[in-house]
């Protein structure tokens, strides 16, 4: 669905974005992570046939920037950070009108109109002036524009900019449902909480260069090279630490007040034997799991160092 190679933007002697690679399949949810002035908005801008590379390529549905922007055109729907609303118009006036320069006619024009209120939750706002709502709604609404066309791929330039906790968490939603319709989105941000559970995969740009491009999965794998259990146990804590100690597989042993942090030697992924160990010793078991790594631990150790001026 999108693809780039080697795509690349100077400003004179300044790379915005330098040697930028994509390989994203239809239903991907790219999370584009980076500070600002990274270079997402520059790549994402390229991919929307709004600003031309320097040099490289970009491909959206098998077409090129190149060759055919027009079809790319009709194929993306590009929401920018911020965007302007028409004070004078009504919600539903305003859809109307961007429908209509999408060349949606007659009946049908009212019908996406009030299907794309009704994705976003803002039926009950249709005859708002636009310039009452707020910021959530207001991206909400944005969002219901560039959906109007039915876009297979969205670029979605930090949606949640601005928003409170629970625009945020509405966004976070629309994005899921907009996953699930199969759409192909590039979503951007430099807050990671944000996309932690609606992307599949990742890109982690600074200064123009991705350093990181991979699945969810991947990155977690990267991040974690030890295995760490939250082992829990009903009595003495202390005694059941003593039976775990004796094993070569673990590096380390922590008390917490309500169970052990353990973890396992770099390597060993087979530890089924240890709760063995603790029930043949008489310790009652009442938790045994796999510490799990966030995206946002995984995002501060893969970017440790990034940012510094050498």
């Amino acid at each position: 669905m999108i693809e780039t190679h080697d795509l690349t933007k100077k400003y004179g002697d300044f790379f915005a974005i330098k040697g930028i690679e994509l390989d994203l399949k239809q239903g991907d949810v790219f999370g584009f992570i980076g500070p600002n002035g990274a270079g997402k908005t520059t790549t994402m801008r390229i991919i929307a046939t709004l600003l031309n590379p320097t040099w490289g390529e970009a491909y959206v549905c098998g077409h090129s920037i190149y060759t055919n922007p027009k079809e790319i055109r009709r194929l993306v729907g590009y929401m920018p950070d911020f965007f302007g609303v028409y004070d004078d118009m009504k919600v539903i006036e305003y859809l109307e009108f961007f429908a209509a320069a999408y060349r949606i006619q007659g009946a049908k024009r009212r019908e996406v109109c009030d299907e794309m209120l009704n994705l976003v939750d803002l039926d009950f706002k249709r005859d708002a002036f636009a310039n009452t709502l707020s910021r959530g709604q207001t991206q909400r609404l944005g969002l219901a524009r560039v959906l109007l066309h039915d876009p297979q791929v969205l670029l979605l330039d930090e949606p949640a900019s601005g928003l409170d906790p629970r625009a945020r968490i509405e966004m976070r939603n629309l994005l899921k449902r907009l996953r699930d319709m199969g759409k192909t989105i590039i979503v951007s941000s430099h807050i990671l909480p944000e996309l932690a559970d609606v992307c599949n995969k990742i890109g982690i740009i600074d200064r123009g260069v991705m350093s990181v491009n991979a699945s969810v999965d991947e990155v977690m794998k990267q991040v974690r090279q030890k295995t760490v259990l939250h082992v829990g146990v009903a009595g003495d804590q202390e005694a059941a630490a003593k039976v775990l100690e004796g094993s070569e597989m673990i590096e380390s042993i922590e008390p917490r007040p309500t169970f052990l942090v353990v973890t396992l030697k770099e390597g060993i992924e087979d530890y089924s034997d240890l709760p063995t160990w603790l029930i043949q010793a008489g310790h009652k078991i009442t938790l045994f799991r796999e510490e799990e790594i966030n995206l946002e631990s995984a995002f501060m150790a893969l970017t440790k160092g990034m940012g510094k001026k050498t």
